[in-house]
């Protein structure tokens, strides 16, 4: 579905600012409007504002400076203890699981929404955390006076450890593969919302719906217009569907901002390709 006009307008502002200055959350519930047209954004802003200050109480931040083991605590005993968020494999299979209000309605969604929210919480309180897009899970990496511990907010909030990291790398990507620095690195907040549009946009893809999937890649351009790939993917998506002029447009935006990938030669040739079409 199209983003309207005023959606458009969001998310464009919000691809002109800094990536700190993203509200992630409120971000992830404006691209819930794609979906759910006339949805009410209220309700969910209060939703998550329960649920800082809720495991702001448990924490007693009011009498103290937690530790990293009671912020953990707080997190998991509110967030899915309390209110009963945690993922389910059925997640994988429902495209409203990429949807942030769909997911507060449902308490489930996608480990990357899971984190969204989790994220939200730790941030309202002031707490240092940060997305870790790890192969196969997004997870919250927790900081506390030098102290660093993960968790798994699709699996309740629970900790997780070097061995479980090294477990699941090996499932998702093979046996040969081992943990490595790269693997930690944190998701910055644009970066998180282009993880939850590509699961949708993907799922699009893979049931063939070009059309729907080049709506996904315009929202997303929308917020994130300094990405060279989604350019190039819309305008080889342009391409198949035969929207020659917008596929060139899309291509030579590409071009301009490229930085040299090994995609360059072979873009510059179906430009040429189809500009000549265009003649």
């Amino acid at each position: 579905m199209r983003p309207s006009a005023n959606i458009r307008t969001r998310l464009t502002r919000i691809g002109k600012q800094a990536d700190h200055e993203i509200n992630l959350s409120d971000a992830a519930l404006w691209l819930s409007f794609v979906g759910r047209p006339g949805l009410k954004l209220e309700p969910y802003r209060r939703h998550l504002k329960r649920l800082v200050s809720e495991v702001g109480r448990y924490a007693k931040i009011d009498q103290e400076d937690p530790d990293l083991e009671l912020r953990v605590e707080a997190l998991h005993q509110v967030i899915s203890r309390r209110y009963g968020y945690l993922g389910t494999e059925e997640a994988f299979d429902d495209p409203d699981s990429a949807n942030l209000s769909h997911v507060i309605d449902r308490r489930s969604g996608l480990p990357v929404l899971m984190c969204i929210i989790y994220l939200h919480v730790a941030t309202g309180l002031g707490w240092k955390a940060e997305g870790i897009d790890f192969p196969g899970r997004f997870l919250l990496r927790l900081e506390h006076l030098g102290e660093r511990i993960l968790i798994d907010p699709y699996a309740g909030g629970g900790v997780v450890t070097a061995r479980d990291l090294r477990d699941l790398l090996k499932a998702v990507v093979g046996n040969h593969a081992e943990l490595s620095p790269t693997l930690y690195d944190a998701a910055n907040n644009r970066d998180i919302l282009l993880r939850v549009q590509n699961n949708i946009k993907v799922r699009q893809l893979r049931e063939k719906n070009l059309d729907e999937a080049l709506e996904t890649l315009e929202g997303m351009l929308l917020f994130a217009p300094d990405q060279p790939k989604l350019w190039r993917e819309a305008g080889l998506l342009y391409a198949r569907i035969d929207n020659v002029k917008q596929a060139v447009a899309a291509l030579e935006e590409y071009i301009r901002l490229d930085t040299g990938d090994s995609a360059r030669y072979s873009t510059t040739n179906l430009l040429q390709e189809l500009r000549a079409r265009l003649n």
